[in-house]
């Protein structure tokens, strides 16, 4: 079932089993904000197995171009298109969030986020491949996030 996320009222619904909780619902709460401000879009959220199409879509793109494998398990996630992007977040229950933002326009801006909830370790994962930038947010405490652009199609 879709859960609307509110960034004035923080809540840990669908995150419940994160040992970030509190933290990850801000992070999420930061994105809803994010989205909200910039394209006037309402950030809903569905539990990640009633969204696997989006699970497999980010999975698909990590796997592609970095041989990345998340070892976390998937909470919730969440697709939708705006000004020409197809965005998709995907929120993982060891408080990591990734995010792909994919023009559907060809030769234009295609990337993948990774955000860091406060209070967990950088994954082995994406240790030894990605350098985190701190970013403070009155929402989510301190995000360490980063990136990569995406070179292929998909």
């Amino acid at each position: 079932m879709p859960y609307t996320v509110d960034f004035e009222n923080v809540s840990t619904t669908g995150l419940e089993s994160s040992p970030v909780a509190e933290s990850l619902a801000g992070l999420r709460a930061n994105e809803a904000r994010y989205l909200r401000n910039k394209f006037a879009h309402v950030f809903t959220v569905s539990p990640a197995a009633e969204a696997p199409e989006v699970v497999d879509w980010v999975h698909g793109i990590l796997a592609e171009e970095r041989d990345l494998v998340i070892s976390s398990r998937p909470l919730e996630a969440t697709s939708f298109e705006v000004d020409g992007i197809r965005m998709a977040y995907v929120f993982y229950e060891s408080g990591l969030s990734i995010n792909v933002m994919y023009t559907v326009e060809d030769g234009q801006k295609r990337a993948v986020g990774f955000k860091l909830s406060e209070g967990m370790e950088v994954p082995e994962e994406l240790a030894s491949r990605f350098k985190f930038a701190r970013q403070k947010s009155k929402l989510a405490g301190v995000i360490r996030g980063s990136y990569f652009v995406i070179k292929g199609e998909h």
